[in-house]
């Protein structure tokens, strides 16, 4: 049975990336019957926010991918922080240096920046704490036995080192990339446990990958090259046979497709790049995020899932289920993948179509009370069904549909006079008039009365269809005019089509 995770650090409000990863984390496990696991790496304490936590758990229940196992729902690997594991990885990094695959180091940021400038004098182009300097330093296999012991008894803060032979060839069968070789000799001695005694990523996700036996790891591609060391560590610990399978994914980049896509570019470009808006006392430091820009969960997975890969079909509309079925990690691109918003908002056009009423009321009734309009005035079944093809998200019904909701409207006074004519007025007027004998009042039958007036007229139906709608509107654009007059009511549209008709 597979078993995935996500293993965000809550360092901040999840970017969507993090979500990608996690979606496709999600559709791996569900798609063999297996399990997802959420696991929070907050060892990085400088960098910990408070709230980041809460909002992963929210993000991740609001798009439907909630966990199987978790820091909420718990589960038989528990805890699932790594703050409430530190002991288990000291354990584990004692024991590596005890079998001699890792060593204690006390070289403070001095002995370091020296050794740097060092190697840097001698023209090394990447200089870096490995095989060729370890002797140099103040470590466990540079000093004699007695030193070490003196320091250890006396409680010296020391990190752990992995000890990392050079000349030795790393492969991994990367299910993106294929088989990808690394070079130990290029490989420095990663720190393990740091002096303050939290361990460092590598060796926290590989322990805890092995304890909670995961099966794939699904990742960006910011953390291939630190893959080789996982390896090794995997080596050391005598893990390889169990070792998990590598998926490094691509990156997700801006819209022009040039540079990866950064939490600060949704305020830069206008469009939201996290699942879920942050709210801040600060208003500079506030984001806002697909909900608050009124998307729906089941379109964000949907676009989610596309940026990077596909199903091999013409087929882009896809519920989760269907994504659970059709997911090969196989499919996914190598390639980095352009984030269009325009396509966002495409995917979340089809979702808002599929809505049902009922499941849309609430939220159009409150999104109208944010704009003071009291939906109550009318049949707003009538307006949703109307409005919703003609949207991109349903928080746009209200506002582009506000002439539903009150008596003043916003006149497009220069759209207006570029189309009026004073033979327009008294047409306006007389098909006014005949509606209001007009039963029942409807699209059908209004439409039936305005067409013979205007056919009877003389004047184009072309130059009276857009004020007729700009009538009842305040705008020569929208819905279909009699559509729009069957939801206002035979008084509000005869009201407003004489009012219009007086116009000079």
């Amino acid at each position: 049975m597979n078993r995935l995770r996500f293993a965000p650090s809550p360092t901040g409000a999840l970017h969507i990336g993090g979500i990608r990863t996690a979606l496709y984390n999600y559709l791996l496990a569900r798609q063999n019957g297996g399990s997802f696991i959420l696991r929070i790496e907050d060892t990085d304490q400088t960098r910990y926010v408070p709230g980041a936590e809460e909002y992963i758990i929210r993000a991740l229940n609001w798009l439907g991918l909630t966990p199987d196992e978790g820091p909420v729902q718990g589960g038989p690997s528990a805890p699932y922080k790594q703050s409430e594991r530190m002991a288990i990885y000291k354990d584990y990094a004692l024991a590596l240096v005890k079998d001699g695959m890792a060593y204690y180091a006390w070289d403070t940021p001095e002995d370091l920046e020296q050794m740097r400038q060092r190697l840097t004098d001698k023209g090394v182009p990447t200089p870096k704490y490995d095989a060729s300097v370890r002797g140099e330093m103040k470590n466990s296999l540079a000093m004699a036995g007695s030193e070490v012991e003196e320091l250890l008894v006396a409680n010296v803060p020391y990190t752990i080192r992995l000890k990392v032979e050079p000349g030795q060839s790393i492969f991994i069968q990367d299910k993106i990339r294929g088989e990808v070789v690394f070079d130990s000799t290029e490989l420095d001695d990663k720190v393990l446990l740091k002096a303050d005694g939290y361990p460092t990523y590598h060796l926290a996700n590989v322990v805890d990958d092995h304890l909670m036996t995961i099966t794939d790891v699904i990742r960006g591609e910011e953390w291939l090259p630190s893959t080789a060391h996982h390896v090794l560590l995997y080596r050391a610990f005598g893990w390889e046979d169990t070792m998990p399978t590598f998926s490094h994914l691509p990156l997700i980049l801006k819209p022009d497709g040039h540079g990866k896509l950064s939490k600060r570019d949704g305020q830069k470009f206008g469009f939201p790049v996290f699942p879920l808006a942050w709210p801040s006392a600060n208003p500079e430091e506030s984001i806002e995020g697909f909900d608050s820009f009124g998307f729906e969960p089941e379109a964000v997975i949907n676009f989610l899932a596309f940026l990077g890969w596909n199903p091999g079909t013409e087929q882009e509309i896809f519920s989760l289920e269907e994504l659970i079925n059709v997911f090969d990690p196989e499919r996914i691109h190598k390639g980095g993948a352009r984030f269009d918003y325009d396509k966002a908002l495409w995917f979340n056009q089809q979702y808002v179509q599929q809505l049902s009423f009922a499941a849309a009321e609430p939220r159009l009734k409150k999104y109208g009370a944010d704009l003071g309009y009291d939906l109550s005035v009318t049949n707003l079944e009538s307006v949703f069904n109307l409005m919703k093809a003609r949207v991109h998200r349903l928080i746009e019904v209200v506002p582009q549909g506000y002439y539903f909701f009150t008596e003043a409207l916003v006149i497009d006074e220069v759209e207006i006079s570029k189309k009026w004519t004073p033979e327009v007025g008294p047409v306006l007027e007389k098909i006014a008039e005949a509606l209001k004998s007009v039963e029942p009042f409807n699209h059908e039958s209004a439409a039936a009365v305005a067409k013979e007036i205007i056919q009877t007229s003389g004047i184009k139906m072309g130059v009276v269809m857009p004020l007729l709608r700009a009538a009842l509107t305040g705008t020569t654009q929208g819905p279909d005019v009699f559509a729009i007059a069957e939801v206002l009511g035979k008084e509000k549209t005869i009201s407003r089509m004489l009012q219009m008709s007086k116009r000079n």
